[in-house]
Parts: structure tokens; C-alpha cells; sequence
């Protein structure tokens, strides 16, 4: 019989219903002449139906078959959500390396989000919903989300078309909080846009994901603490093994990811381990140097081993005292040293995880990032890409004109004669944005919200836009240019954009402007509903906010295909480090040039 005829039907079965399947096999009996059925160029028999087309949300992966949702009418793509990639990293595999999920017969629905991973509830958390509501509001400080997180989204365009760029995303959140079912998150526009596979990626967060406790690797023969890098690493493996069944090219993969996601995604960026899993990468407002690679008056984006080393033991010991084992920190370290590895990883593993996340915040635990631990993560991840231990790839890499406003509440830290910015805290911030309406005259002023001290925002020197300046500069551009001035030798082919856009209504513009995480509604062109809408996006900027994101999507489409974001859709010529682009738009229109 013919080689293609029976290429086709094998295609078909593999990848269709079980009606699917059984006409599939009639027709490759049909076409070796082992049934009485009319040959195939005659019409069916007139009672006869046509047959029936596979479902094309109905994909098969190496665990088994999904059941996605076939949006093509509302949003022009199809989803599959809340795809495993590994086991639940619950008991036994608590603080292990992710095990691969286990296969499962029958089909899998892959209609909705995986629950967040367990965290903290912070304002730009998941709330008691795994969404964005109100919820987000009366949760911050207690524990949400679950253990059973390791899940994956995926969003492609409605077409046949195959072997597209891949976009493997990781989102933000300071390594403690975050989730992929924030709607800023959601990949169909994205997908339709670029026309591409995207992807975003639940990991293990806070002490869950990184956890620097000897006795662990000991006893479990773990080679490090870097628990969520590994859960990445297991995505993109998946991705590797599986997104070719969606139609994406497993040999065109980029990894991007925004704040603590830019981190870890240049933690892994800086180990050769991590070849081949990813081809080029996209990293938001992030950073991979220690202190040792900056200048003072610096912060970097990276601590020690032996930080981590005493995080962790303070955490044990706080464990102790707060359950009654040990009186006080003493008598814990006592009865440490006292126990095997063995029975203090049972010990670790046998606490229930809020409780576990409870102690962390009250010692006062604010965020979590990559070990540089000498296995997963270099030493000295700067110094192994000046090495070129690394990997090497394009890379674009973005940061906003105002990082620092979203961490006002930092400011003391850089002098004492600072205040803290705000005057609210972040369950009142959290009220004042998510009942604001961007459409409407403003509820609130600027000083109901700044301290005092910072106003005008604009005064030079002593205003909140240059005190939060400070740490756009001391912490985001010190490591944006200490990352690609070390990469730039080795690789021509950097590209950095700043986003400037700062239309918000009064007196959103001021408090916020061009904040750190204000890029990524722009990235995936999501607009709303979330907390960044609520008090960014009018009616009166849409025109000119759409057009700058419809520009940096169709460049990101492009950096995906050929390793370089210049598209004529930009209006403007992008070139290499240490060149920038600055991505702006009036209410109207988008306004992009080169610097």
C-alpha cells in the first residue's frame, strides 16, 4: 500500500479520539486491500457520516493524553492548563529534585490553572482563589496555595502550523510569592501575537525552593538547595520531550522570565548543565552578580552560599523552639547536633508546610533566591560567564525607567535620614487600587499615599522620584550592566530596552510611573483585570499603550525566531548593548527610539 496513505492514518490515530482511532484503522484495512469498503477515491455511501475531525485541544503527551480547550473564537488560540510536569513535591519528595509526573490513562482534562505554589499571601498573590479578587486582600500574611504545584500552562494559535518558537515563561514575585493564574500571565495574546507556543511555569517558592540545610543532602544524597531551579529544569525538559505535540520546535526554545523569574532564569543561563534545554533568552529586571562583581554603594542580586547556609540553620533552630521541641535557640543547636541527617530530614519533612511558612515570616524571611552553591548555581555565576562556563545565547534583556517606586517601602535601608515612601501598608495600598477605577476622578491624592517628605515627587534630590531612583540604579542597572558588559565580549547579539511608559492617571503616574513589573501587561498584552489595570490602564491611554504593546510583541516574535528583536514594527532601529531602545507612547500612539 502507499507508504503516505498509511503515514497519514498512523498520524491520525496517534493523535485523535477513539472514534478517531477506529477510523483510522479502517482506513489503512482499506487501503491494503484487506476489507470490502470502496476504495478511497469513492464518496462514502450516502447513510454513511463523513468522519469525524480529531479534537484539536486533544493532545497526547509522554504521561498521557490532555484534554484542552479549543478557543479559537474568543481568543484565536487553543490552552492547555494546569499540565504536570512532575510529582506533587509532597512528603518523602519534599526538598527533593522533581520526579517525573506519573503517566495516567484515560484522558486528562487540562481546562484550568493548578493551584499557585505555597506561599505567603502577599498583594500580588493569588489571594484564597488562585486569581485576582478581593480574596488577595484579607489573605496577606497567611499561608495560601498548596505543595501540589508543579504544573505547567501552555497557549498556542489555532492553526496547523507546526515546529513554532517556544516561549517558556517564569514569573515573578521575589522568589516567595507569584502564580501563573495571575491574568497578567494569561499566553493566548501572546501566542496569537507572536505566533508562537508560550508557556508559563508554577515552581517551588520561598524555603520550599530554596533551602540551604546539610542535613538534607546528606541524607537524601541531594546535590543542592536550589530546589526551584531544578523544578525550571523540569519544565523545560518537558518542553524538550513533549512540545512538539503542541506543535512547538523543541530546538527553538526561549526562556524568559521578570524580576525573581530574570534571576533564576541567569542563575541556570550560568551553568553549562543547563545546555540544550533553552536557545535563547528574554530576562525582565533581573540579575546574577554577588557583591564581589559590583562596585560599593551597590546591591547585587545574589547572596552568598553561607548566607543561605545560616538562613537555613536559624530556620531549623526557629522550627524547634516554636513547636517545643528545644526551649530556646541553644538547646536547639544542642539537640541538632545530637540527631543523624537522617532524623533531622524526617524531622523537616514531617511539618506540616503553613507551619512551616508561618515560622519563616516571623522571622522576618522577605525573599528567597538561587544558591550560588558551586553545583546547580557557579560560585560566581559572573565569573563562569566571563569564562565562558555559561551559556551562550542572544539575549534581550529589559529594565524600567523607575524600578525603585514598587519598593519604596525599602528606602530606609539605603540611609537613615530616609522614611519609608508609603504612608499605608499593603493591605490599604492593596484597597486603594483594587476599588479604583482608572476611568473615573480619583479617589485618592498623591500624599495619601507618599510620605510626605518625597513631595513634590519631582523636587531634585530629596523628591520620591529621585530617592527611588537610587535603587532603580543601585540595584536594577548596577546588574543589568554589570551582567551585559560581561556577556558583551563573547556575544554580539545583547539587545536592552527600557520601558518608559508612564500614562497612568493622576496620581498613579506619580506614585508608580514606570515601575518595575509595568512591562509585563505590554509583554503578553493583557490589559485586564488585575491589580496593575485597576489603576493604570484608562480609557484614555488605550489607543497609544495598545500600540506600544502590539510593537513589542511582534518584536519579541521576532527576537523568538532569529535571535534579533528588529521588526518594522518598531518604527525605530534597535541596536546591540550598550545601545538601548526606549519603549514609550504618547495616549495615542506609540513612541519608540534608539539611544
Amino acid at each position: 500500500m502507499s507508504r503516505n496513505i498509511e503515514k497519514v492514518a498512523v498520524q491520525r490515530a496517534r493523535a485523535s479520539r477513539p472514534w478517531v482511532l477506529a477510523w483510522a484503522a479502517a482506513a489503512l484495512l482499506a487501503a491494503c486491500g484487506g476489507s470490502s469498503n470502496p476504495p478511497a477515491s469513492s464518496p462514502p455511501p450516502a447513510n454513511e457520516p463523513p468522519p469525524v475531525a480529531a479534537d484539536p485541544a486533544l493532545r497526547q503527551t509522554s504521561a498521557g493524553a490532555l484534554q484542552g480547550v479549543d478557543d479559537s473564537v474568543r481568543s484565536g488560540t487553543y490552552f492547555w492548563k494546569g499540565v504536570p510536569y512532575a510529582q506533587a513535591p509532597t512528603g518523602a519528595l519534599r526538598w527533593r529534585a522533581p520526579a517525573a509526573p506519573k503517566a495516567w490513562n484515560g484522558v486528562r482534562p487540562a481546562k484550568s490553572f493548578a493551584s499557585a505554589c505555597l506561599q505567603i499571601g502577599r498583594m500580588f498573590g493569588p489571594g484564597a482563589n488562585n486569581t485576582y479578587d478581593a480574596s488577595i486582600g484579607t489573605t496577606m500574611g497567611q499561608p495560601v496555595g498548596s505543595e501540589d504545584c508543579l504544573y505547567l500552562n501552555i497557549w498556542r494559535p489555532a492553526s496547523d502550523e507546526k515546529n513554532l518558537p517556544v516561549l517558556v515563561f517564569v514569573h515573578g514575585g521575589s522568589n516567595i510569592s507569584g502564580y501563573t493564574a495571575d491574568p497578567i500571565y494569561d499566553g493566548a495574546n501572546l501566542a496569537k501575537a507572536a505566533n508562537a507556543v508560550v508557556v508559563t511555569v508554577n515552581y517551588r517558592l520561598g524555603i520550599l525552593g530554596f533551602f540551604n540545610v546539610p542535613q538534607l543532602a546528606q541524607a537524601d544524597g541531594e546535590e543542592s538547595g536550589n530546589f526551584a531551579l531544578l523544578d525550571i529544569a523540569a519544565a523545560l525538559k518537558f518542553v524538550q520531550s513533549d512540545i512538539a505535540g503542541f506543535g512547538g520546535n523543541p530546538s527553538n526554545v526561549t526562556l524568559s522570565g521578570e524580576s525573581a523569574g530574570a534571576v533564576n532564569l541567569l542563575a541556570m543561563m550560568s551553568s553549562s548543565r543547563n545546555a540544550g534545554l533553552f536557545h535563547k533568552a528574554i530576562e525582565m529586571s533581573g540579575g546574577v552578580s554577588i557583591a564581589s562583581n559590583l562596585p560599593p554603594r551597590t546591591v547585587p542580586a545574589l547572596s552568598p552560599a553561607s548566607a543561605s547556609l545560616a538562613q537555613g540553620q536559624g530556620i531549623l533552630a526557629s522550627l524547634l523552639v516554636a513547636d517545643g521541641t528545644a526551649a530556646d535557640a541553644t538547646a536547639a543547636q544542642a539537640y541538632i547536633a545530637g540527631r543523624t541527617p537522617e532524623q533531622i530530614a524526617a524531622y523537616l519533612r514531617g511539618k506540616d508546610g503553613s507551619a512551616l511558612l508561618k515560622v519563616v515570616l516571623a522571622a522576618g524571611l522577605n525573599a528567597a533566591n538561587p544558591i550560588p552553591d558551586g553545583k546547580v548555581v557557579p560560585l560566581d555565576p559572573i565569573g563562569a560567564l566571563a569564562a565562558g562556563q555559561g551559556l551562550n545565547m542572544p539575549l534581550m534583556a529589559g529594565t524600567t525607567r523607575e524600578e525603585g517606586k514598587l519598593f519604596a517601602s525599602l528606602l530606609p535601608s539605603l540611609s537613615p535620614t530616609f522614611k519609608p515612601g508609603w504612608i499605608v501598608n499593603d493591605a490599604t495600598r492593596f484597597s486603594m487600587m483594587f476599588d479604583n477605577d482608572p476611568d473615573a476622578p480619583a479617589k485618592v491624592a498623591t500624599g495619601d499615599i507618599i510620605d510626605a517628605s518625597y513631595l513634590p515627587v519631582d523636587t531634585p534630590v530629596t523628591g520620591f522620584n529621585a530617592a527611588t531612583g537610587l535603587i532603580t540604579a543601585g540595584l536594577f542597572e548596577a546588574n543589568r550592566d554589570n551582567l551585559l558588559n560581561t556577556l558583551k565580549p563573547n556575544q554580539a547579539r545583547l539587545w536592552h530596552y527600557r520601558f518608559d511608559w508612564a500614562q497612568q492617571p493622576a496620581p498613579w503616574n506619580d506614585v508608580y510611573g514606570a515601575a518595575h513589573a509595568f512591562d509585563l501587561p505590554f509583554l503578553f498584552g493583557n490589559f485586564g483585570p488585575s491589580l496593575l489595570a485597576s489603576v493604570a490602564f484608562s480609557k484614555a491611554n488605550e489607543p497609544g499603550r495598545v500600540a506600544l504593546s502590539k510593537a513589542f510583541m511582534a518584536s519579541i516574535g521576532a527576537f523568538m525566531r532569529t535571535g534579533d528583536p528588529n521588526t518594522a514594527a518598531l518604527g525605530a532601529s534597535w541596536s546591540p548593548w550598550p545601545a538601548s531602545l526606549l519603549l514609550d507612547a504618547t495616549p495615542t500612539t506609540a513612541k519608540i527610539t534608539a539611544q
